[in-house]
């Protein structure tokens, strides 16, 4: 097992319909690996998956500071696309990125980078109704799985959610 005692992730999450699995499986990778992992969304303080898991919100994304986290992580689901055009979400997206932090999306929550123009001239993957968007944004769009460009890491669905959580444990340790 990998030990990332001191690691601190965050995982921003839509207050309804994330994806559960792209939260869960990779919170648990993280947590079984010792890294503290922080639960932020919007006005809210609970949120609810797609499928119905119900989540303990740590922070409002209005009170991240990126500087406190390893990596900031983006959730998928249908809910996330209410962060495609939200400045805070785009903001902490290049930040993290200007910071050198890694930084992950899973699902359609890629097009959230590309939206925060993080993704131009970057191997990226998504779920395929957001291929032409990050093609459109600059992104080289893969269609793999988990695809690694430098310091950001993204996830095709739910079922790469536990291989975009070890891909990230490995970059972290």
């Amino acid at each position: 097992m990998v030990d990332l005692t001191g690691k601190s992730i965050l995982m921003i999450i839509a207050p309804k319909n994330f994806r559960d699995e792209e939260l869960l499986r990779p919170k648990e990778i993280f947590e079984n690996s010792n890294a503290q992992v922080t639960i932020a969304s919007k006005g809210v303080t609970t949120a609810k998956g797609m499928l119905g898991a119900i989540v303990d919100v740590n922070k409002d994304i209005s009170e991240i500071n990126v500087a406190d986290y390893d990596v900031i992580i983006f959730v998928g689901g249908t809910g996330a696309s209410q962060y495609f055009d939200d400045s805070t979400a785009q903001t902490i997206a290049k930040d993290a990125y200007n910071q050198g932090k890694l930084v992950g999306a899973i699902c359609i929550a890629p097009s959230i980078l590309a939206n925060a123009g993080i993704l131009e001239g970057k191997r990226a993957t998504a779920f395929s109704s957001e291929a032409d968007n990050l093609s459109s944004k600059g992104a080289e769009y893969t269609g793999d799985s988990v695809t690694q460009d430098g310091k950001i890491i993204t996830a095709s669905g739910p079922e790469a959610a536990a291989e975009f959580g070890r891909t990230i444990v490995e970059n972290l340790k």
